[in-house]
């Protein structure tokens, strides 16, 4: 999930039918609707490069590294995925499209609506997949939270994704559970895919992770004790720029790009040119998997 939501809970290339379509202009036609599903065998690097996807969402590439990041974890055609938390929908952008061409499922594992600003946040991922159905196909929209039930059938799923949110649900109470949800809806020897801000190394992990970041021994601590075994590790989305001693914590980098604590007015007097310089965190990315046996 995104680290905005953090806050607030604290909290498809169309050429043929394009060309299909100016020739029947040009002839004065009106042309046909364009079929639910025209659109097929997208590969990773096209749904990355998705005309659907905002400049804003693009601009972060270089520091979320998508196509690096979910071929390291294994996404692959055919696969049913399951992703916790998903936020403004950052990478549902790429990988329900990808899924939806390749023969695959996207669950998204939404926040449970306790209250009014999560119901929101539900609501609004909602209607941007019912806005654009050709592009997303048939997102399941399931929920995750201190009382939700299963977010998938269990053994039903291929990949399991936790996108920077361990800080979220280790401030919520409820981390062990995710790990234990995920660990219930893969099947053997599906993966759990871990991107999460990284904590320097050493000293004694703040179980509430106030300043969003986590040790990556940690992390895969909790992982193991729900029954996951480490595969591998990567410093695909690692920033040895990061000093991690920020005054509004993770939070101060970009994307969210604080100049008060969260919850206050914005300080425009914040000089924000060393954060600015730094970019968004380092970040730990995890492949664990679950035993076949």
């Amino acid at each position: 999930m995104q680290d905005g939501l953090s806050t607030s809970m604290a909290l498809l290339s169309r050429r043929s039918v394009l060309a299909g379509t100016l020739a029947l202009t040009a002839c004065g036609r009106k042309p046909e609707a364009e079929p639910a599903k025209a659109i097929r065998d997208m590969t990773l690097a096209e749904a990355v490069a998705g005309a659907w996807r905002s400049p804003a969402d693009r601009a972060r590439d270089v520091w979320r590294h998508p196509v690096e990041t979910l071929e390291f974890w294994g996404l692959a055609p055919g696969q049913t995925v399951v992703e916790f938390w998903p936020g403004a929908g950052w990478y549902t952008d790429i990988v329900a499209p990808y899924l939806a061409a390749n023969r695959g499922k996207l669950i998204a594992a939404n926040l449970e609506p306790a209250d009014p600003a999560s119901a929101e946040i539900v609501e609004a991922y909602r209607a941007r997949l019912k806005a654009r159905p050709r592009v997303y196909g048939e997102v399941e929209i399931t929920a995750f939270g201190p009382t939700s039930g299963p977010v998938a059938p269990a053994g039903a799923a291929d990949l399991v994704l936790f996108l920077r949110n361990l800080h979220n649900w280790m401030a919520a109470g409820i981390v062990e559970k995710a790990f234990r949800d995920a660990f219930a809806a893969l099947k053997p020897g599906g993966v759990l895919g871990i991107e999460e801000h990284r904590a320097g190394a050493g000293g004694v992990q703040d179980v509430l992770a106030p300043d969003g970041y986590v040790q990556e021994a940690y992390a895969v601590r909790l992982a193991q004790e729900a029954g996951f075994v480490l595969d591998k590790t990567s410093e695909i989305n690692a920033n040895p720029k990061d000093t991690k001693d920020h005054p509004f914590g993770v939070w101060t980098l970009p994307p969210v790009a604080l100049t008060a604590p969260r919850g206050e007015p914005p300080n425009p007097a914040f000089d924000r040119s060393r954060y600015d310089a730094i970019g968004e965190s380092d970040r730990m990315t995890l492949r664990l998997v679950k035993p076949k046996a």
